[in-house]
């Protein structure tokens, strides 16, 4: 499996990724930034690691067309060079908006919305309970826990008004608007698709909302296959609902 992971970059930099990684049975990961591929790490899937440091530079300034990119496949391997694609879910298909201080305000809140995201990535980084998963069915522990630390409000409302919000279209946007003709072209080259996300079971609603789920095969989500990220569970689940082997994959996601 090829592992992919993004720096805020747009999904439509992916085809450039792609024709870098070429067809590599193992773990490849390729950080890139403002649509520049910079260094591979190789290490075989469930082995030890090695690396291999490869410049990419033609990328820099000429990334690579949907249409080039069905050539480039065609033209050099006769076919697709990967049979499928794994995508992570927050952070590089989608983005949340951040509302939990202005929604907070009513009930007593007076963190501003950069201090309440700091404070929630320090608690997110904690250890969560005995079975270490976050995400168990709807995930509302967990995120009770989050929303009190970063917050220090742990009104039942509050938490019960944020957390619905974050089922709804307004609290989220996709990360690149050129999304939907990327994986179009890569189911057009006969590329399976599939979501693996460390999330709760309101993705695939979020997912409806956004109006991409039909985008993909199949989900695979850490709450309902009850293991996260970075656990070869999740990846090999998709690649089981995907009816493809670990080798034939790519997966893109903006961390492990």
């Amino acid at each position: 499996m090829a592992l992919i992971p993004t720096t805020k970059s747009k999904i439509s930099n992916l085809l450039s990724i792609l024709t870098a990684t070429h067809k590599t049975p193992s773990l490849a990961s390729a950080s890139y930034s403002n649509g520049a591929a910079r260094k591979f790490q190789v290490a075989p899937f469930g082995g030890s690691d090695r690396s291999l440091s490869s410049s990419v530079a033609p990328l820099e300034s000429d990334m690579v067309s949907l249409t080039d990119y069905e050539e480039y496949r065609k033209a050099l391997y006769g076919g697709i060079t990967h049979e499928a694609l794994l995508v992570d879910a927050v952070g590089t298909l989608a983005l949340p908006s951040q509302p939990m201080a202005q929604i907070g305000e009513k009930y007593g809140i007076q963190y501003s919305e950069t201090k309440i995201l700091n404070r929630y990535r320090k608690a997110y980084e904690q250890p969560w309970g005995r079975s270490r998963l976050k995400y168990v069915n709807d995930g509302r522990p967990f995120w009770q826990y989050i929303v009190s630390s970063s917050t220090g409000c742990s009104d039942s409302q509050y938490f019960e008004e944020l957390y619905n919000y974050y089922t709804t279209k307004k609290a989220w946007h996709l990360c690149d608007p050129d999304a939907e003709k990327v994986f179009k072209t890569l189911r057009n080259a006969g590329v399976k698709l599939a979501v693996v996300s460390n999330f709760d079971t309101r993705l695939r609603p979020v997912l409806r909302a956004l109006n991409c789920d039909y985008w993909f095969d199949t989900v695979a989500v850490s709450a309902e296959v009850e293991a996260e990220k970075p656990n070869p569970t999740i990846f090999i689940k998709a690649c089981e609902l995907l009816g493809v082997k670990p080798e034939d994959v790519v997966h893109v996601g903006d961390d492990l």
